[in-house]
């Protein structure tokens, strides 16, 4: 159980009840504080993906272009990278179970709005509005169970926890599509509602209250920068393939966003109390578990996007098929998530992350041959390959990356861990989609020139000319259809490349067991653990 203090001993500023902390520590557990967190980050989460097969249901109702429909999802995605930096001065300034608490209000109520909206315009405000709630949850979770859970079991605890954070965007399309085929789309924000509630409930009456942390200014000329400069880059990824890539407006929107993280960058490491403590930066297991879980979120995004895409273009299922097919792999993910905790306990980071970074590579290397008329078995099988793969890698990198600092330390580790992910999920995925858009209309012009003229001597051509326009239309969809699973095939190869290299990186993480490494490097250092580096998380009383 977390160390605690007696009641007489609370520091000032403190916002623990007192009494229950006394229930909390006579309970002695963890499990179900935890829960609590997962359960609310499931939900946050689960709106990253579970949209996207409602975006086609949502444009016949409003109107409007495509462009304008895919605000939906690009306005969530700009909110979350605007909202998570602020997470560790938020939990210092109001403390974290009252911020988790006014995160899953603004959440709930967020979904509420989007179920009744009335117009795109007020959809989109609404999704703008829900994302600052959801995009601290996350966060705000992470740090609690840095608290909440003694450092010895905190590989198990985040086992469990995982299977929110990486299910949630693999179970949204089949959910999503059951909702949008045979109910209502709106259900896939109004779902949120009672969850919310009931959940907001628990975290009033279970969560601990925490101490605050110490005072500190708000960095505003660094909030302003790194919400200019993550704004930027994500309008022009999500826009560049309209505006096209070489535009001005593009160019200057990336131009704009790489000065302004240069910008925040200086800012963070000059002043006394930043925003996100980047010289976390300076330890390299943080450096490669940050890159590491970068990469595999682009993975996890990608698999979650393309692979839905392919069945419905490539193969004519619908939303909800499309989800039933997918539907095994989570299953797998559900399967890995606890045991990758279990497993980092005992043997730490290295080898479940190598491990499971070749089998997404290995799984990801499969779907580079899917085509249209492939059967789904083989797609299912990548698939759960590719999961397993995630669910045993993800868990162990993201727990090392802040093995030996301290609960307040772990707390910045998590916002900028989340801010990577985010980041490398929407980045990756939009250059991604360029590669697919450019070689599929590469691979249609290569096939449409390689049709002869209608000639005698191509019966198969003078039938299709015969059968009139329902012919040519079918002939120019099936060339189409080509041409996109060949693209796609590309793209699963260079997701497949990436991974490859990134099992190369996960064996420069350290392994053993973190139970081990931290006796070993107290006995080096005694008076370590006096100084503030103890391994037990504290929670004030």
């Amino acid at each position: 159980a977390p160390a605690r203090r007696p009641a007489s001993a609370s520091p000032a500023g403190s916002d623990r009840d007192p009494v229950q902390a006394r229930a909390a520590g006579a309970t002695g557990g963890w499990l179900v504080p935890l829960s609590v967190v997962t359960i609310g980050s499931f939900m946050a989460l689960l709106d990253t993906s579970i949209v996207n097969v409602a975006i086609s249901r949502i444009q016949g109702e409003f109107g409007g272009s495509t462009t304008d429909v895919e605000w939906i999802s690009t306005g969530y995605t700009l909110t979350l990278g605007v909202v998570v930096p602020t997470t560790s001065w938020l939990s210092d300034r109001l403390g974290l179970q009252r911020v988790y608490v006014a995160s899953l209000v603004g959440f709930t109520l967020g979904s509420a709005l989007c179920g009744v909206a009335s117009s795109l315009n007020t959809l989109i405000a609404f999704r703008v509005f829900q994302a600052v709630g959801g995009g601290l949850l996350p966060v705000l979770a992470q740090s609690m169970i840095y608290r909440i859970v003694p450092r010895e079991q905190i590989g198990s605890a985040m086992g469990i926890y995982g299977l929110g954070i990486i299910v949630a965007p693999a179970v949204g399309p089949t959910l999503g599509g059951w909702l949008v085929e045979d109910v209502n789309w709106r259900l896939i924000f109004s779902i949120n509602v009672p969850i919310g509630v009931v959940v907001t409930i628990l975290s009033l009456t279970i969560l601990p209250r925490f101490a605050r942390g110490p005072a500190r200014r708000f960095d505003l000329p660094g909030f302003l920068f790194i919400a200019i400069g993550l704004a930027c880059l994500l309008i022009a990824t999500s826009e560049g393939e309209t505006w096209h890539w070489t535009s001005y407006s593009v160019l200057l929107l990336v131009a704009g966003g790489l000065l302004s993280l240069a910008v925040f960058v200086v800012i963070e490491l000059a002043v006394r109390e930043p925003l996100l403590d980047l010289r976390l930066f300076g330890g390299w297991v943080f450096s490669l578990s940050a890159v590491l879980s970068g990469l595999l979120n682009v993975g996890l995004f990608a698999g979650a996007f393309y692979t839905p895409l392919f069945l419905q273009q490539g193969q004519g299922l619908g939303a909800f098929a499309a989800g039933i097919t997918l539907l095994p792999a989570a299953m797998v993910t559900t399967v890995m998530i606890p045991m990758s905790g279990r497993v980092y306990d005992r043997v730490g980071a290295r080898w479940p992350a190598a491990l499971g970074i070749l089998l997404v590579a290995g799984g990801t290397y499969m779907m580079h041959v899917v085509t249209p008329q492939m059967s789904r078995t083989p797609i299912i099988l990548a698939n759960c390959i590719r999961n397993a793969g995630i669910g045993l890698a993800l868990i162990p990198i993201i727990t090392g990356s802040t093995a030996g600092l301290s609960a307040a330390r772990a707390g910045q580790a998590s916002a900028i861990l989340n801010v990577v992910q985010r980041m490398a999920s929407a980045l990756g995925l939009a250059a991604l989609t360029a590669l697919l858009t450019g070689h599929q209309a590469q691979q249609y012009l290569e096939r449409a020139s390689m049709l002869p003229a209608v000639a005698p001597g191509f019966p198969q051509l003078n039938d299709v000319a015969a059968h009139g326009q329902s012919a040519i239309l079918g002939l120019y969809a099936s060339v189409q259809n080509q041409a996109f699973g060949g693209s796609l095939d590309d793209v699963f190869l260079l997701s497949a490349g990436l991974s490859a290299v990134g099992v190369l990186l996960a064996l420069l993480l350290p392994s053993g067991s973190p139970r081990n490494r931290a006796a070993a490097a107290a006995a080096r250092a005694p008076g370590t653990a006096a100084a503030g580096t103890a391994t037990t998380p504290q929670i004030a009383v």
